[in-house]
């Protein structure tokens, strides 16, 4: 049994979804691959505290207080490959950037594309508490981003990255 609430943000309207003890999915309105039926069985309830606690700490986040991650029951869903990649994502500070090939080299995978990290970034259901938008090309390409490159740009942005140096994909992926 899943539970939904809904948080409004500076982004628009970010859908939370639990089992009741951890959040599992965080998505932001344009999200590419949320699963809808899941939020169409899921049962609201504002008050769990799994809700309120990320309720909180994305106010915190929003205005600018960096909130650990720590403080919150995540749990996921994804292989062990995936859950890899988004523990790294989880060690990328406030307010810096990663490449995807400096995911694949910290996944100690010495021939692990960067194609195949970006994939698990990609699919990642908690967005900005596990912090995929933190993670950039090489040649400093945005690349693609699940809630919306502009909205990539807002979150980059309200870490205080400066984002004149980063550039646009030429395919919007």
């Amino acid at each position: 049994m899943f539970y939904k609430s809904f948080y409004e943000s500076k982004l628009g309207k970010i859908t939370l979804l639990s089992d009741g003890k951890s959040l599992n999915a965080l998505c932001l309105p344009e999200h590419r691959y949320f699963d809808d039926k899941l939020l169409v069985e899921a049962i609201p309830n504002d008050d769990l505290p799994i809700f309120v606690q990320t309720k909180n700490w994305l106010s915190d986040y929003f205005y600018g207080k960096k909130p650990n991650i720590n403080h919150l029951s995540l749990a996921p869903e994804g292989n062990a490959f995936r859950q890899q990649v988004w523990g790294i994502l989880q060690q990328i500070p406030y307010g810096k950037t990663m490449t995807y090939g400096e995911v694949a080299k910290r996944l100690n995978k010495g021939k692990m594309s960067a194609q195949a990290v970006g994939n698990a970034i990609g699919h990642n259901p908690i967005a900005i508490i596990i912090p995929c938008h933190r993670v950039i090309g090489k040649d400093g390409n945005l690349r693609g981003y699940a809630g919306g490159i502009d909205c990539k740009i807002k979150l980059l942005q309200l870490e205080g990255i400066d984002v004149d140096n980063l550039f646009l994909p030429l395919k919007n992926f």
